[in-house]
């Protein structure tokens, strides 16, 4: 019986890749240590899934790759492949394409403009460059974009909003400019959780439907997970089923955010930051209810923070500093508990800001404000007010007891009697007192 599929993942093997794999369908020899380059004889024409990542293999991907035309699942990323992507592609099937945190150049690979099954996209951490194609929002059953990292310039086609499926977008660390595309509201699966329209992908399950190909990949795909987003192993049961994420930092993305972005209610994490958006940040982003993340840090965003970010209940992180920001920060249960141990962080570099949990104060009200510290809720003193205060309570206070015996007959004539009766006690007094004081001095 032939040898159809090979697991050696996760081993020491050392030694180059065997050139003759007649009838395998499934290579697995990722985290070990191979070395040298792939033969330019390489051949196996039944096989479907090659995993070779986490390896120490170079040189140039061999057009040898293009002739595996049953070939779904490619695997070459953290190695040291260098040069252009061969463009002799001819694989229509292609499902999953990850060739990241290699030393690739050149343009966004041409071939895949024919390819309309492809789910997974990842070449992030190479040295691609120049623009990305219109048609990219002709690959329609791209879940997963990840193209960080790279050289890629000029704007985010607008067409890429076309991708009705798409749940996660990375195109963070590029040199984008222009601005966010308006139409973000047409991607569909991020506006709605659908659980059956999500990448799916259960490494426990065992039964006879399930497909081998995904079966073998889940264990890759969640190490890929835990790397695009920085750690956090965000899964649902045994499943990595939600992953709604868009990307965009470190680019030079101009002009306002969006405000179709909120209608993206399946979100997850939004991270605009180091771009230089100005504007304000959109009154209803309070309606993205799923969102964990957002950071928008480090651009020229204006004008005061909306209200509604109070209102978000799933919101664990939170990064606005280093705009141009004012006013009152807003106050809530949730934005209250993020960032306990240095809430300040988040806000820092907005000169206008005020309130909890800055040091400076909003004017005008500030008595009435408690936040825990009695320090920074006390009014400052200020003795021009103080005076004026004093002197106009008198000044009222002399008018109502004028008018009170102006208008009032019976309060003058007591009132008077009142102040004769004193003037005579405080005479005979004085007169007394006087009288005693001359006779002691006359005695002495």
């Amino acid at each position: 019986m032939a040898l159809e599929e090979l697991h050696l993942s996760s081993n020491r093997l050392t030694g180059s890749i065997p050139s003759l794999l007649t009838n395998i369908t499934r290579l697995d020899i990722s985290n070990n240590k191979f070395s040298g380059v792939i033969p330019s004889n390489f051949e196996a024409p039944k096989l479907e899934m090659l995993l070779i990542y986490s390896n120490r293999i170079g040189g140039y991907i061999p057009d040898s790759i293009c002739k595996l035309q049953q070939l779904s699942y490619l695997d070459l990323s953290n190695n040291f492949f260098e040069g252009e992507i061969p463009q002799c592609f001819d694989i229509q099937q292609m499902k999953y394409l990850l060739l990241s945190n290699n030393s690739l150049s050149g343009r966004f690979p041409a071939f895949l403009q024919n390819n309309t099954y492809l789910e997974f996209l990842d070449l992030a951490w190479n040295k691609l460059s120049g623009r990305l194609p219109t048609w990219i929002g002709d690959l329609g059953k791209l879940h997963f974009v990840l193209l960080s990292h790279n050289a890629f310039s000029d704007n985010i086609p607008v067409d890429i909003t076309r991708l009705m499926v798409l749940q996660y977008l990375d195109l963070s660390g590029n040199n984008f400019s222009g601005s966010i595309p308006w139409h973000l509201s047409n991607l569909t699966l991020m506006k709605k959780v659908h659980k059956q329209q999500f990448m799916y992908i259960d490494d426990g399950y065992t039964g006879s439907e399930m497909d081998g190909m995904i079966q073998m990949s889940a264990g890759r795909l969640k190490e890929i997970f835990l790397v695009v987003t920085k750690g956090q192993q965000l899964v649902y049961g045994r499943a990595f089923a939600y992953f709604v994420s868009i990307d965009l930092s470190g680019n030079s993305l101009t002009g306002e955010i969006p405000t179709g972005i909120t209608s993206l209610a399946a979100l997850m994490n939004l991270n605009l930051s180091s771009n230089k958006l100005s504007g304000q940040i959109p009154n209803m982003i309070g309606s993205m209810q799923s969102l964990v993340s957002l950071d928008l840090s480090r651009n020229k965003l204006s004008g005061e923070m909306p209200s509604s970010l109070s209102s978000l209940a799933s919101l664990a992180a939170l990064n606005l500093s280093y705009n141009n920001l004012s006013g009152r920060i807003p106050s809530g249960r949730q934005l209250d508990t993020l960032n306990p141990y240095n809430p300040s962080i988040m806000y820092i570099g907005n000169t206008g800001l005020c309130g909890h949990p800055l040091q400076n104060n909003c004017p005008g009200n500030d008595s009435f404000i408690v936040y825990g510290d009695l320090e920074s809720s006390k009014q400052q003193f200020d003795p021009l007010t103080f005076h004026f205060g004093l002197v106009l309570g008198l000044v009222v206070g002399l008018w109502v007891v004028f008018c009170a015996l102006l208008f009032k007959r019976t309060w003058r004539t007591a009132s008077f009697r009142l102040f004769f009766k004193v003037y005579d006690q405080v005479y005979v007094f004085v007169v007394v007192k006087w009288g005693s004081f001359t006779k002691n001095t006359a005695a002495e």
